[in-house]
């Protein structure tokens, strides 16, 4: 459903947040690490973040990436998603057509624009912080 980039940066954002909450920042080696992605493909991912401003990159000795702990409850999926992919998966057809809308739909046209319509919502309504909640004890998991 999203982009490969696109999984690496929530992921990434969500470990991000997490070293952050625990008054940390984490460097470009760790978080490819933690995420199981490869270094130069992180760092670009990284760097759309940090345009974004979803993330801080902090240059220097003691450098490293960050997110501001007031944040972290603020930024929402959504703004990962459309920093990454845009609005796509917010209007692509469920089939890949080209053209496919409510007067000219494709086979599940209906059925996909609701499921659209919920994941919309939950990624509106989910914040970092609430990614983060079950990482620290080992409930949820960035890899395996």
């Amino acid at each position: 459903m999203f982009s490969k980039a696109c999984e690496y940066g929530i992921k990434a954002s969500t470990y991000i947040a997490l070293q952050s909450i625990e008054g940390k920042r984490t460097s470009l080696r760790d978080i490819a690490k933690k995420i199981d992605s490869p270094e130069a493909f992180t760092a670009k991912i990284l760097q759309l973040l940090a345009r974004n401003q979803i993330i801080d990159s902090v240059k220097g000795p003691s450098g490293g990436f960050q997110i501001e702990k007031d944040q972290i409850d603020k930024i929402k999926l959504s703004e990962i998603v459309y920093a990454i992919d845009g609005d796509n998966i917010y209007v692509g057809c469920g089939l890949g057509l080209k053209e496919c809308n409510a007067l000219k739909p494709c086979p599940v046209h209906e059925k996909f624009v609701a499921i659209r319509d919920n994941l919309k919502k939950m990624l509106e309504n989910t914040s970092l912080y609430e990614m983060t909640a079950g990482l620290e004890v080992g409930l949820t998991y960035l890899k395996r």
